[in-house]
């Protein structure tokens, strides 16, 4: 099976501890990287976790709080310093752009690649970046200013080829592609070999939903659903549930409740705020609601 893993750079909130970096992820899918926000320090743990700068093409970013993009400038002047050539995508609320140039044009100024920036619009679902392996939407969210989550999806591989059938009716190998995409085969004396004797299926695709920072929102339910990893911030526990309506944040009960509700395969929580010295009550209330779940932590990676 081909490789699709999520590896959490940083999972705080907005205060930074010793315990905890800011938001930062990476999605790894077939050897291709996706970072998913940029807080403060994100290349210093993009380097402990091992994942390589040169794969790394694009770029997504939920919102414009400092937690999720203050790592942002640092990290495209170190691949200047790194002497990349390769564009960078960068997805964003369109504000970005206009925030982020001047820091380009000042301490980036002579760099040899490009930085291109795609503006999305955070108040509908839209497909912003899609290849042969992936695509990825957006997922309105409600927080204190415009944000989005994002949705990866895998797309569906062609069915696998039985080779021992292959060789036994001598089809050849031009017809191989065709067979791999769900068409029978006919042999020279016009018996039809159906599909389902040459092939067996392929996995299932695979999908990941990132849904930080946002007030609880049941209708999410609908859009995460049967997912094979959801991220969820659970910046508070049940006796701060107040605290989190009022800053729109979420807790983990809340979290594992949509979850739940969604019928996703696993729960991973993060975004903790920096009043936790022990996440463990997080945890436990979440399992409480749905027992798979998961408690980030720096450098963690999670193969779905």
């Amino acid at each position: 099976m081909e490789k699709f893993e999520v590896n959490i750079l940083g999972c705080g909130s907005a205060l930074p501890t010793t315990r905890h970096y800011p938001s930062s992820q990476v999605v790894n899918i077939r050897e291709k990287l996706f970072m998913i926000d940029c807080g403060e320090g994100s290349q210093t743990q993009l380097r402990r976790s091992r994942l390589k700068f040169s794969r790394l093409n694009h770029i997504f970013i939920s919102h414009l709080h400092g937690d999720h993009c203050f790592g942002l400038i640092g990290l495209l002047s170190t691949f200047g310093l790194l002497g990349r050539t390769a564009s960078m995508h960068i997805y964003s609320p369109a504000e970005l752009e206009t925030l982020l140039q001047p820091q380009l044009d000042f301490f980036c100024k002579g760099i040899d690649y490009k930085v291109v920036f795609h503006p999305f619009d955070t108040n509908v679902s839209s497909l912003i970046y899609k290849d042969r392996s992936v695509s990825i939407h957006t997922i309105p969210l409600q927080h204190r200013i415009a944000c989005c989550g994002f949705l990866f999806r895998e797309k569906p591989t062609p069915n696998h080829i039985i080779r021992d059938m292959i060789d036994f009716y001598d089809i050849p190998t031009f017809a191989i592609n065709a067979i791999k995409n769900g068409e029978d085969y006919t042999l020279p004396d016009g018996t039809v070999i159906p599909n389902s004797r040459l092939t067996c299926p392929s996995a299932p695709p695979r999908s990941y939903a990132y849904c930080s920072d946002t007030i609880y929102l049941p209708r999410l339910a609908d859009t995460v659903r049967g997912v094979d990893l959801l991220y969820h911030e659970a910046t508070f526990a049940n006796s701060e549930s107040a605290r989190a309506k009022e800053t729109f944040h979420t807790t983990a009960a809340q979290a594992a409740q949509l979850a739940k509700d969604g019928a996703v395969k696993r729960l991973l929580i993060g975004h903790y705020s920096a009043r936790y010295e022990d996440e463990s009550t997080l945890l436990k209330e979440a399992r409480e609601i749905f027992p798979e779940t998961i408690a980030a932590k720096e450098n963690l990676c999670i193969a779905l």
